[in-house]
């Protein structure tokens, strides 16, 4: 049997629950579970293998939401309850599929239905023939064509510079503007005009790297994309980064390779000292005995290689680059580093890009997922194009917490986006708090980082002049996670103080009175004409601004979207301004 992501039986019936017993018995510690959408979705997220023994409808039915990229989406296999048809449903090539259920025909006796085109002709197919050559595809919009033109032609014309064993209905061609399939790892090969063929990246480049010490994965990645552009080579062919020994692990050039998901291959100084026809440096020598270190440990990781970039120097780092055929030389120590996820717990301020801090914007540009309430990735539409989202709705916090987590311990970089700023009443506590309680253990985790942004309360200050100029006290009208008594005890305590209050989620249609009950409170220890500011929307299209009193509060004019500010015994208005002195005046005798 086939080995790889553990293959899960789903039945409805008794019948099918028998049926799924006797498969799982072929495959070891295959689970049999009753079907529910929530469970296949639970195991749909880990990549595993699913077979369902039932009728076809309930099985579309049920992964039809889950649906997402050929490249990602699990193998999906179904057979009728008697076994007699065993069916890839999806993930046929990319995830095996096909090969499963051919298994389990054979099991059952039955026939495996493959329905792939190319598979049902008789004919290779030109994903998974790249795959098992270790090609990598660079536009997986162009195979459909590729396929067409296969199964039309029965065959595929390729050009290659690197040696290829095509299987029969694939051959060479000595034209690449001729060609169907182009297999090069140059930039500058490929045919202009009108060529849309397949590209397909053979992953024969060593990237040979050396490095003072903490410089920073990004400094890196400038030095290694500028090495490769100048000598029109693809990134995608780089197969391993080489260095010596002593940088092995080095935080930046760990993160480097990490990110990339290409192994780190060291070797000592003797071992390079015994290169032939490089060129020494001695600062290198002086800083690790080593001669050279760049291109040394380039051809000592690509087997029977040549140089093809000498070294290059920029900034803080070396980059030389070989060629090399065959597989990687075994005697290296060989440092895979296991690719380490992180979060970015990203605040996207009040409003639209514009109010994005520098940080928070290169956080969401180098993340792969972006993970937020479904309204505040509609405000930074522009900045997340054509990067994978996770949207949800109010409430589901939890949820969405917990998707970013698993994702990010999938390898993945993650932004968890929030209105206004991380840390306040929005997903930072919350995702640090389930990271708490996951799995622990030194290194287990991703890589978390809180990004702040500008908050409401700071844009909604900023429209009304300067309220917060002394202490103030945020609090929340929300009783979904806080008790109202809670909330009223606090309520009085910071009127009582003579604090600024901000109150955030001041009335919903779940609860339109809080506002009114918090006035009542806040009246207590404030004058009726006490000078609120209530903003909607701030900094966004639609904005409003009001500057009222205590006795004048316009209830229905205050809703989720908006943020109440109400002065203390001290704060006046001025030019619609709310100002709330410091004390300057009374220190300096004004």
């Amino acid at each position: 049997m086939a080995r790889g992501n553990r293959t899960v039986f789903f039945y409805v019936t008794e019948e099918g629950h028998a049926l799924a017993r006797k498969l799982g018995a072929h495959y070891p510690g295959a689970p049999s579970v009753r079907l529910s959408r929530e469970v296949v979705e639970g195991h749909w997220k880990k990549g595993e293998r699913l077979v369902f023994v039932m009728a076809a409808g309930i099985v579309v039915r049920t992964i039809a939401p889950l649906l997402k990229d050929k490249r990602t989406d699990p193998a999906v296999v179904f057979l009728d309850e008697l076994g007699g048809h065993v069916v890839s449903l999806l993930g046929g090539h990319a995830a095996g599929a096909n090969t499963l259920a051919g298994e389990i025909a054979r099991v059952t006796g039955g026939r495996a239905v493959i329905t792939t085109a190319t598979d049902a002709a008789g004919l290779p197919s030109l994903d998974l023939w790249a795959g098992e050559q270790g090609l990598v595809i660079e536009d997986w919009g162009r195979l459909p064509q590729a396929g067409a033109k296969l199964l039309r032609e029965r065959c595929l014309r390729f050009f290659s510079h690197v040696p290829l064993k095509l299987p029969e209905a694939f051959f060479l061609t000595g034209e690449p503007s001729c060609a169907d399939v182009l297999v090069t790892n140059r930039t500058d090969a490929v045919p202009g005009g009108d060529w849309h063929g397949v590209l397909l990246r053979p992953k024969n480049l060593v990237l040979g790297v050396g490095c003072n010490s903490g410089t920073s994965a990004g400094e890196i990645a400038g030095a290694v994309h500028a090495a490769l552009d100048a000598h029109c080579l693809s990134f995608l062919s780089v197969r391993a980064v080489a260095t010596i020994d002593k940088k092995g692990r080095e935080p930046g050039l760990v993160a480097f390779a990490s990110r990339h998901g290409l192994p780190l291959v060291f070797f000592t100084a003797a071992e390079l000292n015994r290169v032939p026809g490089v060129r020494p440096s001695e600062a290198a020598e002086r800083a690790t005995g080593a001669r050279a270190v760049a291109e040394p440990s380039a051809l000592l990781a690509a087997p029977r290689g040549r140089l093809l970039v000498s070294k290059q120097r920029r900034g803080n780092v070396t980059v030389a680059i070989a060629e090399g055929v065959g597989r990687q030389r075994s005697k290296a120590a060989v440092r895979r580093p296991r690719r380490k996820g992180a979060i970015f717990l990203v605040g996207t301020g009040p409003g639209d890009a514009d109010h994005v801090t520098p940080r928070a914007l290169d956080a969401i540009l180098r993340s792969e997922v972006i993970v937020g309430y479904a309204p505040y990735l509609d405000l930074i539409e522009g900045l997340i194009t054509g990067k994978a989202r996770e949207a949800t709705g109010m409430t589901q916090e939890i949820e969405r917490a917990g998707r970013a987590i698993e994702l990010a311990r999938q390898g993945r970089t993650v932004a968890v986006v929030s209105g206004g700023d991380p840390g306040i009443y929005a997903m930072a506590g919350l995702v640090l708090d389930l990271l708490r309680k996951g799995p622990s253990g030194r290194g287990t985790g991703p890589v978390v980082e809180v990004i702040p942004g500008i908050s409401a309360l700071n844009a909604c200050a900023a429209r009304l002049g300067a309220p917060l100029m002394h202490d103030f006290a945020a609090i929340s009208l929300s009783d979904r996670l806080t008790p109202w008594e809670t909330i009223e005890g606090r309520l009085n305590a910071a009127a009582e103080a003579d604090f600024v209050i901000v109150l955030y989620n001041p009335r919903s249609r779940g609860r339109p009175t809080h506002i009114r009950k918090a006035r009542r409170i806040i009246m207590r220890h404030r004058a009726p004409d006490t000078p609120v500011g209530i903003v909607r929307g701030a900094m966004r299209a639609d904005e409003v601004v009001t500057v009222t009193d205590l006795s004048h509060l316009p209830f229905d004019e205050i809703d989720m979207q908006t943020t109440v500010i109400i002065g203390n015994s001290k704060t006046f208005v001025w030019e619609h301004l709310m100002i709330t002195p410091r004390g300057y005046e009374e220190k300096e005798g004004w």
